[in-house]
């Protein structure tokens, strides 16, 4: 009896001590603050390379079963080169010592020596210096540059299917090295556009658009796969290898998101700062859905029948379009702007047709259309952003990354060529350039019929 009222009291005591307020438990410490910001931003930014996963199952289930070995390889590749040229100069570039226009052109991303000198002589001395920054210097290097890998592989799919392995490789290097800071100090670094109140929370535009730009311009120089367009102005449709594989990568891009945009927040260890956090990957959600719904029945009333690829695009193109103010108090906000990103993305695809535009898996259309928007919808949507300074941005990184990648498109298309032969191309990469095939033991239609 004595030992069940000695339990009995200690539980009700332990019940008591959670319902009184704690005031030593009210804030955290400057230490444990820096841990877990530190913590979050490697977790979010580990989801954004996830992405790169995302990208290259969408891009394999897009095309043709002759050429995935050789999406598959440039989907590594390209993230490889993307983080090396940004470690190399590009992080300096976008963030250290920015003016107007540009970063330092000093070489090597390092860690801050404080930090570096707490790890490898373990001295208190440079505790406090460490704890200023609030967050890891490698986290949030490391955090920026799965960023750019991210826009290195908006390109890759537009161009799947025609284009050279290496001359890719020299664009993405020279993206992610140079164009893609360039812009990106303009506003993240606070340059120029951020003087003037242009924003962009994590990237409708300095990361979306970019990608779209660079690819809009690659697909132009390139030219269409052969047998795209008849001289009638037929639009031939090329069905995709796997649907499984495309909305595999779908979702795993819609999980990525929430890293990508929720990470965004940079400082989390705080009550107000989780919240908004939460608040950020909530709207980021419902402005997937929304696109999903619209490019459901807009494909319908469209084509005549609901189109899954369109539905897969759509949630993208929502995802896209929410990227660049995902703060907004009013998840219905969200609900309106990833609507409105899928409608555009839909109705846009057959504005490039006309053009003779060929994009493999509807980048330009969820990448650039969208992002043009969700960053317009800034300054629509946000009484403290201007719709005027929200244009002249999406104006001024569009020149400039339409410009400068369309010189080097134009350059190497002029010397060493940028599209594989056209025996190659009807034989696929797979076979001609890599000498495997993605699916050997697969019997195809075409043996068949021989």
């Amino acid at each position: 009896m004595r030992l069940r009222t000695l339990t009995t009291s200690g539980f009700l005591l332990f019940v008591l001590a959670c319902l009184l307020p704690l005031p030593a438990f009210a804030s955290i410490s400057p230490e444990t603050a820096y841990v877990l910001n530190t913590f979050i931003a490697l977790v979010c930014a580990a989801l954004v390379m996830w992405m790169v996963a995302g990208f290259c199952m969408l891009e394999s289930g897009m095309v043709s079963s002759k050429s995935i070995a050789v999406i598959c390889l440039k989907n590594i590749v390209i993230y490889s080169i993307a983080c090396i040229c940004f470690y190399l100069i590009g992080y300096n570039l976008m963030f250290l010592d920015v003016g107007a226009w540009i970063g330092s052109f000093t070489l090597l991303a390092n860690m801050n020596p404080a930090e570096f000198s707490l790890i490898d002589e373990g001295l208190e001395t440079y505790l406090s210096e460490v704890l200023k920054t609030e967050t890891s210097s490698m986290a949030a290097i490391f955090f920026q540059m799965v960023f750019v890998a991210t826009t290195a592989s908006v390109i890759s799919g537009s161009l799947a299917q025609r284009i050279k392995l290496y001359p890719f490789f020299i664009v993405v290097a020279l993206l992610t090295a140079f164009i893609y800071p360039i812009q990106g100090a303009w506003i993240w670094g606070g340059g120029w556009l951020a003087e003037i109140g242009f924003t962009d929370f994590a990237g409708s535009t300095v990361v979306h658009s970019v990608g779209g730009w660079a690819a809009l311009t690659g697909a132009f120089f390139l030219g269409p796969r052969l047998n795209k367009y008849g001289e009638d102005g037929h639009v031939r449709t090329f069905l995709p290898s796997s649907v499984p594989l495309v909305t595999l990568g779908v979702f795993i891009l819609w999980l990525g998101w929430f890293g990508f945009n929720g990470g965004s927040v940079l400082i989390t260890a705080g009550v107000a700062e989780i919240s908004s956090m939460s608040l950020i990957i909530m709207n980021t959600n419902i402005a997937a859905c929304s696109g999903v719904i619209c490019a459901l029945f807009l494909g319908r009333w469209l084509y005549g029948r609901v189109n899954i690829l369109l539905v897969l695009n759509g949630a993208l193109a929502g995802l896209v379009s929410i990227t660049a103010g995902p703060e907004f108090d009013q998840p219905i906000y969200a609900v309106f702007i990833g609507a409105i990103g899928s409608a555009l993305a839909t109705l846009s695809i057959p504005v490039l047709d006309k053009f003779k535009i060929d994009d493999v898996v509807g980048a330009i259309p969820v990448h650039l259309v969208a992002g043009i928007w969700g960053t317009l919808a800034v300054g629509i949507f946000n009484d403290e952003a201007s719709f005027l300074n929200q244009l002249i941005g999406v104006v001024s990184v569009g020149v400039f990354v339409c410009g400068t990648t369309g010189i080097l498109w134009f350059a190497l298309k002029k010397t060493i060529g940028i599209r594989v032969s056209e025996d190659m191309e009807e034989l696929g990469q797979d076979l001609m350039e890599l000498g495997i095939e993605s699916n050997p033991d697969v019997l195809k239609i075409d043996d068949l019929m021989t």
